[in-house]
């Protein structure tokens, strides 16, 4: 079945940039809804950034305007370019991804998640 894995997180001082980026693999199409989601301990996952098989893409509020979700279908690589980080962002960041044409940023709506991967920022 399909499997993802996360590098790129890493520990950063406030205003930094890291790019994380999910391999997947064992897929059976590359026709893939992605997402990133965020979980700190204690908390609930919540969703980061999606883009939809169709390109349509969404953030989530706190991250809009300093995160870019993107893609490479031929490399099967979802990529999440972040931005001036602030503390706030410091969790273990997790990618999903389905074979969906739509899937937003819904957790439920992925079946496939990769295994984590911490981003820290220092303030």
């Amino acid at each position: 079945q399909l499997q993802l894995v996360e590098s790129g997180g890493d520990s950063v001082q406030a205003g930094g940039f890291l790019r994380l980026s999910c391999v997947a693999s064992r897929y059976f199409n590359k026709k893939l809804a992605w997402a990133w989601f965020r979980q700190v301990e204690g908390k609930e996952r919540e969703g980061v950034a999606s883009l939809d098989f169709d390109g349509t893409i969404r953030y989530a509020a706190s991250v809009k305007g300093r995160f870019t979700i993107s893609k490479d279908v031929a490399k099967v690589t979802a990529y999440l370019q972040m931005n001036d980080l602030k503390p706030e962002d410091s969790a273990v960041y997790y990618c999903a991804a389905d074979y969906k044409f739509r899937a937003g940023l819904g957790t439920s709506e992925y079946n496939y998640w990769g295994q984590g991967t911490r981003v820290t920022v220092s303030s």
